[in-house]
């Protein structure tokens, strides 16, 4: 058997074959993973911008409209918990790729949609197609990326989110309001196929995944663990309510920039979406966030910037509207990014399923909050929905601060234990 120091070496050395910045592959990998987040974005909502050019060929209100965008979130809420698994025993390379194979497929047989009901089955199905990719990636970096680097990594990926959220309603956007909206959502399924392809060739091959089995039993275990866990379950709790604000926000804007006073055409609505690209640079910003502030300060940070924009997008004054979405943009990404992240480097086993129940639990947020944002603004306008989004952040500052309430309260019985 060889010496303790020997294994000590030897364990180091195998750290270091992981990726960080400068070592090759890692490149590869952050370009990889932009490309699928990018396009994981696009199509999840890209029925988003165009809402109300879809209420006006079904004859639909707001709230049945949003059903366009909250069955996709829903059904890959509900759907990648079990994906998750399948990716222990196939592979993160293998899922990420079958899952966005199938969701482009799908994306270019939504344009065809006849009727509303048939186009929400249809989102349905690519939410379900694309539950194999976040928390695929997200364990796919923390096997492959060191630790130190993993917030870094993680923000890229989020980062290419944004501006695949961004993207795909610019162009469904412009496309639409020049050839309706079903070309626009043919556009952005044909933008997304491109970047699959881009992902499939860069991403390098897991050098440190292990293939497990397929068993419930396990999973069913490994799952009572993570919820059994306080921190885990305030990360996805948070995680949940920033996504609400975040989904409200964005399934209602539409409405309110097509009516008066703003009165704005599709083309410049989806142009609105611009605004990601703070959310990119946000995100990408949240390891520095951390390091200065702490996880806990870091939330704060986002959480206040967040709700900021809220009350200042109350204005009737576009300019003051813009900057109010600014804000919100940038505090949700900064926020997202933290939480995930704390996930992937709180879960000690089981990191698939970690991520995949915070992943689940987002985007169940951002059903809810598309869903209830639009019942919202049909009863109480525009203020209607910014109060769903206050009401989450407070949500937010409460499990944040019960979370240092509980840090306090352990670190004074470590304490007593200690002097015992």
């Amino acid at each position: 058997m060889p010496p303790a120091s020997t294994k000590a070496v030897a364990t180091h050395a195998s750290a270091d074959t992981r990726l960080s910045p400068g070592a090759p592959g890692y490149r590869r990998t952050s370009l990889a993973l932009f490309a699928a987040g990018l396009a994981a974005f696009a199509l999840l909502y890209s029925t988003q911008a165009l809402l109300p050019a879809i209420s006006a060929e079904f004859g639909a209100t707001a709230s049945a409209a949003s059903w366009t965008v909250s069955a996709a979130t829903g059904a890959l809420a509900l759907c990648v918990l079990p994906l998750s698994a399948l990716s222990e025993r196939f592979g993160r390379r293998a899922m990420m790729t079958a899952s966005l194979t199938v969701a482009v497929a799908v994306a270019l047989l939504v344009p065809l949609a006849p009727n509303l009901e048939s186009l929400i089955a249809l989102r349905a199905l690519q939410g379900a197609a694309l539950a194999g990719l976040p928390a695929s990636a997200m364990a796919y970096l923390a096997e492959e990326v060191r630790p130190k680097a993993l917030i870094a990594a993680i923000g890229l990926f989020v980062a290419g989110n944004s501006i695949g959220g961004m993207s795909g309603r610019i162009v469904t956007g412009w496309v639409a309001q020049m050839w309706g909206w079903r070309a626009g959502l043919a556009a952005v399924g044909l933008t997304s196929l491109l970047c699959v392809v881009a992902f499939r060739a860069l991403l390098p091959k897991a050098r440190h995944f292990t293939p497990g089995t397929l068993n419930p039993k396990a999973l069913a275990r490994t799952v009572r663990t993570h919820l059994a866990d306080p921190l885990l379950m305030r990360l996805y709790v948070i995680g949940a309510l920033f996504m609400t604000v975040f989904g409200a926000v964005y399934t209602v804007i539409g409405y309110r920039l097509v009516e008066a006073p703003f009165s704005l055409p599709q083309g410049v609505i989806g142009s609105i979406f611009l605004v990601y690209l703070v959310g990119t640079v946000s995100s990408a910003a949240a390891g520095k966030l951390v390091a200065r502030l702490g996880r806990r300060g870091a939330l704060y940070l986002a959480v206040s910037t967040t709700a900021a924009g809220l009350l200042l997008s109350l204005a009737d004054a576009l300019p003051a509207v813009l900057t109010g979405l600014v804000l919100i943009t940038a505090g949700f990404f900064a926020g997202h990014a933290v939480a995930s992240s704390s996930v992937s480097r709180t879960a000690k086993t089981g990191r698939a399923q970690a991520s995949a129940l915070y992943q689940s639990a987002y985007y169940l947020g951002s059903s809810a909050g598309g869903t209830l944002g639009a019942i919202a603004y049909h009863a109480g306008g525009w203020s209607g929905t910014v109060l769903i989004g206050l009401v989450a952040v407070l949500g937010v500052v409460s499990v944040t601060l019960y979370g240092s309430h509980s840090a306090r309260v352990e670190a004074r019985r470590l304490q007593l234990a200690a002097s015992c």
